[in-house]
């Protein structure tokens, strides 16, 4: 047998160099196909990996919600009851007639309004304002459903508060506004969106949940795909991965790779926009300066004269409704729970976090207020994490005086830039590893990019936090936690159809509604904009962002009441 092994080896050579002239070929085409280079052996021990990974998912193809309102764990009895509660507290008016042309649609040009009320108005009464929507054609509207909001005003002083308006369902309109201060108060009243707008925008939230789409890239050594992700996708197309989250159950999915496993999957972020959403007749209702954020004018005069009274701070009389708070010298007045303070140096808010942990989540606008934090007191010594910029997460530390400040963003859908995958953590997750605690203060706000989602999809991340945030207080009642609402932002024919007003309106309501009775603050950002005169932004100017720290400020450092000398 040994003497044969000489004889046999030119064939061993010959067979060995075939095969590796062979895998040099794989390797080439490899290349061509994938632009690339990739080990043959990893594509081998790759698809056997693959074989028995539990991440690829099965999905059945028959599935009936198409768009996922249901995906996640299911409700409870009384969780469902409560999302019904919700869904009809939301619930608008619209047209009894759809596909009514442009000159019967709301027209703001010609609508108008008329200041009601009696010969002399005082401070703690109640301005009441009347509101007549008419078509293109100077008609009466006969039915209710357009989108308005009020602001009632004294530009030389500074001053402004958000008026509450009622639909009467017959294209009449009644706004009231508290009277908080002396002097000339304007009206202002603004149609956000014609009824026939909000018809679309009903049909996009439920038929085009997709229209921001996301994605992520999946890598391994020199080989990397990227592929579109997002809360639901289309099932039985092609293999999906599956990155439902355990404890939450929430969903999230991204189409497999062609060549890599779900498992390699390094970062998430935004995809882009659908184009082409809307058809020619939808189009006429989304014009700029024709019936997107238009003002309606006043029939008459557009301001009246408020006489002072004896009180020396105004009270909301009984037969109005209170409002968070308002604003006086551009300095915000908050009318709920709390005695307002100013911070208008470095060294009060070092005092005010002194031995405090503040723990910040969710999307931009909230990062906003870390940002505030970290320019405004030169103390904090932001640690570099080396997070993308805009994204996070970030830290902040003041050794000295122990004070330590992080934020994170929210997890899926969020419209980032780039978010490592390692990085992508549900608010609920992140609550329940906080200890808690007097020193302790948790800011929470996740709205904006859930506007393009079914309701459900907003109500169901809501419970999860909510039901984290029970459990906190739980562990330790002391826990100061604030919940950051909505507010209204610039609005083109674009965005309107991805960031409506109409769309944060509803999560508002929304918001408001389960957290209604928990002992969290609500930090009420719907309001602070509107009453503002800075125009409405999805970032709030400088001068809002610092009446949202000062009033989680006062929130965190509370005026002591002084006690009274037996």
């Amino acid at each position: 047998m040994q003497g044969h092994i000489p004889r046999l080896a030119p064939i061993f050579i010959l067979l060995a160099l075939s095969g590796f002239v062979l895998l040099i070929r794989n390797i080439t085409s490899l290349e061509k196909w994938n632009c690339q280079t990739v080990s043959t052996f990893y594509q081998i021990q790759n698809g056997i990996y693959s074989a028995f990974k539990t991440l690829e998912t099965s999905l059945p193809t028959e599935f009936n919600h198409t768009y996922c309102a249901r995906l996640g764990q299911a409700p409870t009895v009384e969780e469902a009851r409560e999302e019904r509660y919700l869904l009809s507290s939301i619930a608008w008016p619209g047209p009894p007639v759809q596909g009514l042309p442009l000159r019967l649609s709301t027209d703001p040009a010609q609508s108008y309004f008329v200041i009601r009320g009696p010969a002399e108005l005082h401070v703690g009464g109640q301005l009441v304002v009347d509101v007549h929507m008419l078509n293109f054609m100077g008609q009466p509207k006969r039915h209710g459903g357009d989108f308005l909001v009020a602001r009632l005003h004294s530009p030389e002083l500074g001053a402004g508060v958000a008026g509450r308006v009622h639909d009467h369902l017959d294209g009449n309109y009644t706004v009231l506004f508290p009277l908080l201060w002396a002097g000339l108060v304007r009206v202002e009243v603004t149609m956000v969106h014609p009824s026939e707008a909000v018809v679309v925008l009903k049909r996009l939230r439920e038929e085009q949940p997709d229209r921001v789409y996301f994605k992520s890239l999946f890598r391994s050594g020199f080989l990397a795909e990227t592929t579109v992700c997002n809360l639901c996708l289309p099932f039985g197309q092609q293999p999906l991965c599956n990155y439902t989250d355990p404890q939450t159950g929430e969903p999230w999915y991204c189409y497999k790779p062609k060549m890599l496993g779900c498992d390699t999957r390094i970062n998430h972020s935004k995809g882009g926009y659908k184009k082409n959403l809307l058809t020619k007749y939808e189009e006429q209702f989304f014009q700029s300066g024709v019936n997107i954020k238009v003002p309606i004018h006043a029939s008459g005069m557009d301001s009246v004269t408020v006489l002072p009274t004896e009180q020396v701070q105004p009270r909301v009389r009984s037969s109005t409704f209170t409002p968070a708070g308002y604003y006086y010298h551009d300095t915000w007045r908050h009318f709920t729970g709390i005695r307002m303070r100013q911070f208008n140096d470095s060294w009060a808010i070092t005092q005010c976090l002194k031995g405090k942990i503040v723990y910040m989540f969710g999307d931009s606008t909230v990062r906003q207020w870390f940002e505030y934090f970290n320019a405004f007191v030169p103390e904090l010594k932001e640690f570099n994490l080396r997070s993308p910029k805009n994204v996070g997460p970030y830290l902040a530390v003041d050794s000295r005086h122990d004070i330590l400040l992080s934020y994170s963003c929210h997890g899926p859908p969020i419209r980032f830039t780039s978010v490592s995958s390692s990085e992508m953590h549900y608010v609920a997750n992140e609550l329940d590893r906080i200890r808690g605690g007097p020193d302790t203060v948790v800011l929470v706000g996740v709205w904006s990019h859930f506007s393009t989602f079914p309701v459900e999809v907003y109500i169901r991340r809501l419970r999860h936090i909510r039901r984290a945030v029970v459990r906190l207080l739980n562990r330790e009642p002391t826990t100061l936690v604030a919940i950051r609402t909505a507010n209204p932002q610039k609005l083109d024919p674009e965005s309107s159809l991805f960031n409506s007003d109409w769309f944060s309106l509803q999560q508002d309501i929304v918001l408001r509604a389960m957290f209604r009775g928990l002992n969290v603050r609500l930090l009420d950002a719907w309001e602070m904009s509107l009453a503002h005169r800075h125009p409405h932004m999805l970032h709030p100017p400088p001068a809002i962002v610092k009446s949202m720290v000062d009033l989680i400020l006062s929130y965190i450092c509370p005026v002591r009441k002084k006690k009274r000398r037996s």
